[in-house]
């Protein structure tokens, strides 16, 4: 988890478990639906990791959504977010530990959002639930996180990571100062298929980069190197900076940002809005195929 004194963006169930009654060590689960929006508390209460909070991506990891603009999950209120990490006990030597059980395409929000606000220590559980139990680790049943602390007290301040509003990165796009990094799947990107929005396609120029490449077919993030050399295989010499990632609604972006991390090309934005913002209105152009 750590290298030369530095948290790195994974954890492995292993370490966790040597952790897991450390006061220090703060674990979410972080478990989601974005079609059945209950169905993540719902595993939570079946079965968690031992004194885990929950964070409901709706409720917790996002702000109510906006009819006209914003996408379908914009972020928290930063007073909000702080007295929700407060509640958890986060503090300045907190290590936070986030998991979900696909992959880390939820969690990676949770571990982005702690990043915003100002926390370095916060790392995603590598091969999520599964790994742990096919560990045979064991779970808990109940819900832990009806102790959170009513304490106003909060903890961070946003700003932390870099973000990008739609106005910038249409300027960005027109002046090829900025490359959009697009986490969807091929047949989202494509317009083939659109369950969550009313406008199917992508954003002209974007690249396709599929969250799910990240793993490894056992659920496992790719080595940092793997990633390095495929990431610069499709965006070339460009610097972080200029580096835009998005998706439906700006939470599996996260989980490029994170691999992005991992592979050393720290510095990218994140699109909040992503493609649920860029087509809340009808004059921006839509690519397909």
């Amino acid at each position: 988890m750590t290298k030369n004194g530095a948290v790195q963006p994974l954890v492995s169930v292993d370490e966790l478990a040597e952790h897991l009654h450390d006061p220090h060590w703060i674990i979410v689960d972080c478990r989601f639906n974005l079609l059945r929006p209950d169905a993540g508390r719902q595993a939570y209460a079946a079965g968690h990791i031992p004194g885990a909070f929950y964070a409901d991506l709706d409720k917790d990891l996002a702000s109510a959504a906006s009819a006209e603009s914003g996408g379908r999950h914009p972020l928290p209120e930063a007073v909000s977010l702080g007295r929700l990490f407060a509640s958890w006990g986060v503090g300045v030597d907190s290590m936070v530990v986030v998991y979900d059980d696909v992959g880390g395409a939820f969690a990676a929000r949770l571990w982005w959002l702690l990043k915003w606000m100002g926390h370095a220590r916060v790392a995603l559980l590598d091969g999520d639930l599964r790994a742990w139990q096919a560990a045979n680790y064991a779970l808990s049943r109940g819900l832990a996180d009806t102790a959170r602390s009513e304490s106003p007290r909060v903890y961070g301040t946003p700003g932390h990571m870099p973000v990008i509003d739609v106005a910038e990165l249409e300027t960005g796009l027109a002046d090829d100062s900025l490359l959009l990094l697009d986490a969807r799947t091929p047949d989202r990107f494509a317009g083939k298929q659109e369950p969550l929005d009313r406008v199917a396609g992508h954003v002209p120029g974007a690249l396709n980069l599929p969250y799910q490449d990240n793993l490894r077919l056992d659920g496992f993030f790719h080595a940092g190197h793997a990633l390095r050399a495929q990431y610069e295989s499709r965006i070339g010499a460009r610097p972080p900076s200029e580096l835009v990632c998005m998706c439906g609604s700006g939470v599996t972006a996260c989980h490029t940002l994170l691999a992005l991390e991992l592979a050393g090309i720290k510095g990218a934005s994140l699109y909040v809005g992503s493609w649920s913002d860029w087509v809340s209105s009808a004059q921006r152009p839509v690519a397909t195929e």
